[in-house]
């Protein structure tokens, strides 16, 4: 009977290890991002559908440190002519981004975007206040948005 304990008690600690590298794996090859764009859509209205993205949260990591704050980094790319009709509503001035995804959770992002991407910006489109801000930059050559959101949702 002791015997048979063992035996399972052994096979659970080797599925255990497994089952963990198998969750790694399934993560690395995701690239760690999010890729819906129901969110961002949510989040930032104005820019309409979406064609796609690739973003992270601060809330998507195995820390478990609990926070009220959401923070939400990344890109997306704008449906055919957005950009153009967003130009020409709002006054844009060229400004590249402060940093390179320096947040900790950011860091599946570094390298991803568009290549060599010259970077525009409305003060308009961007929000700040008590509790939230957003920070969009845009890219005319491949209609990308990249974005920077503290409590996007309100």
């Amino acid at each position: 009977m002791e015997r048979r304990k063992l035996i399972g008690i052994g096979a659970g600690l080797v599925v255990l290890p497994a089952w963990w590298a198998a969750r790694q794996v399934a993560k690395a090859a995701k690239g760690d991002w999010h890729t819906d764009t129901a969110s961002l859509e949510r989040a930032f209205p104005l820019l309409g559908p979406l064609a796609d993205a690739k973003w992270v949260s601060s809330r998507d990591n195995d820390r478990g440190i609990p926070s009220s704050e959401l923070v939400i980094s990344g890109f997306a790319r704008l449906t055919a002519g957005k950009l153009a009709e967003l130009t020409a509503a709002y006054l844009f001035v060229s400004e590249e981004p402060a940093d390179d995804f320096s947040s900790w959770f950011e860091k599946p992002l570094k390298g991803e975007g568009p290549e060599n991407p010259r970077w525009i910006r409305s003060q308009e489109l961007d929000r700040d206040g008590s509790g939230y801000s957003t920070t969009l930059w845009f890219d005319r050559r491949s209609d990308t948005v990249r974005f920077w959101a503290l409590n996007p949702y309100g």
